[in-house]
């Protein structure tokens, strides 16, 4: 397995650096209850995750909601989940390692989670300093899996596509980063499925995040 030599390496947040999968499902379950609606599984809500929270939202209701409908259960979600976003969630085996073996580089967050949630969680851990820039979902015309937050950043700080590596736990993340044609890494102990990451057939599978100094230099 060679090595690169990284100048950006982009990560994922939610099933990426941190496990948030049971607040997550739990607050999208309490919006439903909260609306008299049955909860779901969570290997259900599992595959809501990642692509933004009007989606989640959405995909958690169903397609058929009435707008007004659709409108309560993100009032509800919006005041309950950034009450209880930590509640059980926390750092994944090796993050902090990674993060100090990288700390030389330019590190970014791309997340579809809204920038302000990811800010105050990167806060909460004692982990904002070691990235130079956080990019969330707010932007709905510039969410993963569009290239276009890598290609923004790419031009912002000059580096050359064959210099940066994105790394997440899930499809979409490999896919934005194919898609701007940098070194992808799929991690799968996540919220992701592995069998959706390997068919987005990523440079590098990875079961621990620690596995990156491998081919990161």
């Amino acid at each position: 397995m060679g090595k690169h030599y990284i100048k950006v390496a982009i990560f994922d947040l939610d099933g990426t650096l941190i496990d948030s999968k049971k607040d997550i499902i739990g607050s999208l379950n309490y919006v439903l209850k909260e609306l008299g609606l049955p909860e779901k599984p969570p290997e259900v809500v599992r595959g809501y995750i990642g692509l933004g929270r009007d989606r989640f939202i959405s995909d958690g209701l169903g397609h058929t909601a009435a707008p007004e409908m659709v409108k309560k259960a993100n009032d509800i979600f919006n005041k309950y989940y950034p009450e209880h976003m930590l509640d059980t969630t926390c750092l994944f085996p090796g993050v902090l390692e990674i993060l100090e073996y990288l700390k030389d580089k330019i590190l970014v967050i791309i997340t579809n989670k809204n920038r302000d949630i990811t800010v105050q969680t990167l806060s909460h851990f004692n982990i904002e300093k070691y990235f130079y820039k956080v990019t969330g979902g707010d932007d709905v015309n510039c969410r993963k899996p569009d290239p276009c937050q890598i290609n923004n950043l790419l031009k912002e700080v000059d580096a050359p596509k064959g210099e940066a590596i994105m790394i997440g736990d899930s499809d979409i993340d490999i896919k934005s980063g194919k898609a701007a044609g940098i070194i992808t890494c799929g991690l799968t102990y996540g919220i992701g499925r592995k069998e959706d990451i390997e068919k987005a057939k990523p440079d590098y599978i990875f079961d621990d995040i620690r596995k990156l100094k491998e081919i990161i230099y």
